[in-house]
């Protein structure tokens, strides 16, 4: 995989820099603002996803190959 979550964090960062330029126009702002605004949405689903990354895992070293039980809903592939 190309992007890592570290990565997220420097794209978010050199956005709050941006954000932070004193030099900005007010236009420039605007614009910056906006590219912020669609940055957080876009942010917020990958970390939703690593979340849930992070659950599956929880869920398979906890239960192994044995979540059906637990969770029926979810069809495994059994090896």
């Amino acid at each position: 995989m190309k992007n890592k979550l570290v990565d997220l964090n420097n794209h978010l960062f050199a956005q709050l820099e941006r954000l932070g330029d004193e030099e900005l126009t007010a236009e420039q702002l605007e614009q910056e603002v906006k590219r912020t605004d669609a940055m957080v949405a876009v942010s917020t689903q990958i970390l939703r996803n690593a979340d849930l990354s992070v659950q599956a895992a929880k869920l398979v070293a906890e239960y192994g190959g044995n979540y059906e039980k637990v969770l029926p809903m979810i069809e495994g592939t059994k090896s």
